[in-house]
């Protein structure tokens, strides 16, 4: 306001804030200020403002004044209904004082009211902005509640592996989707899995739960890891549609050196070397996905993959495989792997999520889920002294 009161009062004698803003200047410095400051959003008084210095150096009142409404309709995108308000009012008092010395009264008294009206317009659609963002946190945290719930945190140990975790929704609003990973030890050894669901949105996401609490059960109940996959084909033949299926590879750790894998219509695990080769694990028998084999009538087989200390396994989901970059080439994921494996898992997948977040523009397009284990050399206990 004050480059408004210096351009005015050297150009219009008949400026009428000269004398009032200079007599409650001190009230201005004192309680008033900080309030206004607090309650203005700075851009919509900016333009207001800049709108006031346009016309006071170009004496140009009739065609500025209707370009206030500007300032209160940004304003509704940016602020409550009372910075709004504020800066609607401080738009018609400074549009009264342009329109003073050149428009009629009637003019400036309809174009008064007609920056009212959009004043209290813009307010209620900032309320009603406000009221949306609301409901939107709300339904934001009772969805990283349920994702919590659904993908518990991995620990960055779990038996002898050293272990990350990337997860990715295609719903960024919702935070959760239908790819699925768990890893937990059990009496058994250290067991996990890493699926996809067919389909997004929550049936998907109910799909996703039925999955994982079936394979936490099985996992510690059931001594042979093809029994647990046939405890999650049973549950979902008895829940999915003959449409739906779910992708998943399924493995264990019982024997020291020796991770059994059961594929089960998945893409293969990419296993890193010391070295930093990367190889991809093709499934030796493939099996149908969970809740087709009804249809097929083959069964999974185990396949028994050697994993030496320093070795690292990757699982991901397909909507890592399949991102797309604006020329519509897929991700390659092998390659980015190499480019930035290192002995800590967590480093690794950080440097991997920014690699494919930039291949696809910043936004995937579908769920994505990356988890990463790396064995660790068995330590042996210190000798009693």
């Amino acid at each position: 306001m004050s480059h408004t009161r210096d351009h005015g009062h050297g150009h219009r004698p008949g400026w009428p804030f000269g004398n009032q803003v200079g007599r409650s200047g001190s009230w201005l410095r004192g309680r008033a200020a900080p309030q206004l400051a607090a309650g203005l959003p700075v851009l919509p008084v900016l333009v207001v403002v800049g709108i006031v210095i346009v016309d006071a150096v170009g004496g140009a009142g009739m065609i500025c004044f209707p370009v206030l409404v500007v300032g209160p309709a940004l304003a509704a995108a940016t602020n409550g209904p009372r910075g709004v308000l504020l800066v609607g009012l401080l738009a018609a008092a400074l549009g009264a004082a342009l329109g003073s010395d050149g428009l009629p009264g009637r003019e400036l008294s309809a174009l008064l009211v007609a920056l009212l009206a959009v004043t209290l317009a813009s307010c209620l659609a900032s309320a009603l902005r406000r009221r949306r963002e609301r409901v939107l946190a709300a339904v934001r945290s009772v969805a990283e509640a349920a994702q919590q719930a659904l993908l518990a945190p991995v620990p960055e140990t779990v038996g002898p592996f050293r272990v990350a975790v990337r997860y990715s929704a295609a719903a960024a609003e919702a935070r959760i989707g239908g790819d699925l990973y768990a890893l937990v030890p059990t009496p058994y050894g250290v067991r996990l899995i890493v699926g996809d669901v067919r389909g997004k949105g929550l049936p998907a996401v109910g799909t996703a739960a039925l999955v994982l609490g079936v394979f936490r059960e099985a996992a510690y109940d059931e001594p042979d890891l093809l029994a647990v996959v046939g405890r999650i084909e049973r549950s979902l033949a008895r829940n999915l549609g003959t449409d739906d299926f779910v992708t998943a590879v399924v493995a264990g750790y019982q024997r020291p050196g020796e991770l059994e894998v059961v594929n089960c219509g998945h893409g293969p695990p990419l296993r890193i070397s010391p070295s930093g080769e990367v190889d991809a694990v093709h499934p030796s028998h493939p099996a149908p996905p969970l809740g087709l084999r009804a249809l097929s009538g083959e069964a999974p087989r185990l396949q028994r993959l050697s994993l030496a200390d320093g070795d690292q396994l990757l699982l991901y989901t397909d909507g890592v495989t399949e991102a797309r970059d604006h020329a519509r080439e897929f991700y390659p994921l092998a390659e980015g792997l190499a480019r930035h494996a290192s002995d800590d898992p967590a480093r690794t997948l950080t440097g991997l999520h920014g690699e494919l977040l930039a291949h696809v523009g910043g936004r995937l397009h579908d769920d994505a889920a990356l988890l990463l284990l790396r064995k660790e050399p068995v330590r042996e206990p210190a000798p009693c002294s």
